[in-house]
């Protein structure tokens, strides 16, 4: 009979610098291994061929990873012009080929026409769903499938290479932005067409990627490294406003009561913790004043 690894409740979240070539469920479930954690989750889709900061919650963390998944990202993407491909990046074939005559000033322009709200249409090759089964599947198997348009916004756009040929950019951007369909979107602007053949995530949230293992790192480290390794689970949602509360109200709140707070007034979620600045979870400020919980820490309770 085949052992079963115990599994731990571990609480916290990896910020790891994804391989290339690995998927970001590949990338959970090997450091899920590593710690025989009993709850895991990501924070969103990152290609196998980028590379960057990839989240990965555990335990009582998994209940804050949405604010990841819907938080703003960064990227260095590089985009090689002059041809557009099946995939919209170096893993596809090249569907059309053509010169390239773009300064490094028209260059830049087109980026900045793409600053701000713009439309998108996902790529067929993508892990988006359609009737249960990513729009991947149905490219490879020759399908195409409509996709409605979506809004997203691009924060900033900073051109860091051009050779005329090549270029590097840094994007800023809300959740959903697909980098590849940006990079298209540039390409066709110049009349050129373009792909991308490198996309690197530099920071999610209030993450960064100087905060960052690698998975090879991670798999050297000792149990008690690992462990030390994982952020809090507060530290997803540090941009929401702190509150703290006395042990009696401590004590109302995790029985899923409001509870009072004088002198403070906010009209969206609060980080709420103890007299012990221990995390006790989220709470939302009601109209007669009283905090009420909306999504707390399950082992506070035991």
């Amino acid at each position: 009979m085949q052992y079963k690894r115990p599994k731990k409740p571990i609480n916290g979240i990896l910020l790891l610098d994804k391989p290339l070539g690995f998927s970001s469920n590949q990338a959970l479930q090997k450091v899920k291994w590593l710690l025989q954690a009993a709850k895991a989750g990501h924070t969103g889709t990152l290609d196998p061929l980028a590379t960057g900061l990839l989240p990965l919650c555990f335990g009582e963390a998994t209940k804050f990873a949405h604010y990841l998944t819907d938080a703003d990202k960064t990227y260095i993407a590089t985009l090689k012009l002059g041809a557009t491909t099946t995939t919209g990046d170096a893993e596809g074939e090249v569907v059309i080929s053509r010169p390239v005559h773009v300064t490094q000033q028209q260059f830049a322009h087109a980026c900045a026409s793409f600053v701000g709200e713009i439309s998108q249409t996902p790529p067929m090759y993508s892990a988006l769903k359609h009737e249960g089964k990513a729009l991947y599947e149905y490219a490879r198997a020759g399908i195409e499938i409509e996709r409605k348009s979506r809004l997203v916004t691009i924060r900033q756009i900073d051109v860091n290479a051009f050779d005329g040929a090549v270029a590097t950019i840094t994007v800023s951007c809300t959740k959903g932005t697909y980098i590849r369909t940006l990079a298209e979107d540039i390409g066709e602007l110049l009349a050129c067409g373009a792909h991308l053949i490198g996309l690197r995530r530099t920071a999610t949230a209030n993450y960064l990627i100087s905060q960052t293992v690698t998975l090879a790192q991670f798999e050297s480290m000792t149990e008690e490294e690992r462990l030390a390794a994982l952020a809090p689970p507060d530290s997803a949602v540090l941009d929401l406003p702190e509150i703290t509360i006395d042990n009696d109200s401590v004590f109302y709140l995790l029985q899923g009561q409001p509870v009072w707070l004088s002198g403070h007034a906010s009209n969206g979620l609060l980080r709420i913790y103890d007299e012990a600045h221990r995390f006790l979870g989220l709470g939302e400020q009601q109209a007669d004043g009283k905090i009420a919980p909306k999504r707390l820490m399950q082992q506070v309770n035991n």
